[in-house]
């Protein structure tokens, strides 16, 4: 240590210090909200989309109740349980891409916007309504009969697993 700058670490006696300033940006940062918040102008999933229009922020919320819909079919499709590594392995796949899924309508709700929450509540309740239970119009599983629900009320919520 002796020797540099008279036995001080550099910066140690404000003499050598050194400031340097970030390079200029040339994008505008956007604020990240931290309450829920009503506006077409936020950041859904990707860096600068919907953007500032109206018709992509119009897109973007069809797109999160989709995904919210086919989160819920995912949940409710029935796949028969053969033995097999091929079927537990196509019943693994499918599992992961409804998680995969069920996040991505996680990180778009972060967005914190209210319109994009109310988007995916959407979603999820009309995906419910069509899919839990034989959808709304069909006939409900006898209580005992094959099914997730067998030996339940058919009009019970399915469990929540966690």
């Amino acid at each position: 240590m002796e020797g540099m700058n008279d036995g001080h670490m550099p910066g140690m006696n404000g003499s050598t210090t050194t400031t340097t300033t970030p390079p200029p940006h040339h994008h505008k940062m956007m604020m990240m909200h931290m309450t829920f918040f009503w506006g077409t102008h936020s950041e859904i999933l990707f860096s600068s989309w919907p953007g500032t229009r109206t018709g992509m922020y119009a897109l973007a919320l069809v797109f999160v109740f989709a995904l919210c819909v086919l989160v819920e079919w995912l949940s409710h499709c029935r796949f028969p349980a053969k033995p097999g590594v091929a079927s537990r392995l196509l019943r693994s796949l499918l599992h992961a891409l409804r998680m995969g899924l069920a996040y991505l309508a996680m990180l778009a709700l972060m967005s914190f916007n209210g319109g994009v929450f109310l988007a995916a509540v959407a979603g999820h309740a009309v995906g419910f309504l069509a899919f839990a239970n034989r959808g709304a119009f069909g006939k409900p599983e006898e209580a005992g009969g094959p099914g997730p629900y067998a030996g339940k009320a058919s009009a019970a919520l399915p469990p929540m697993s966690c």
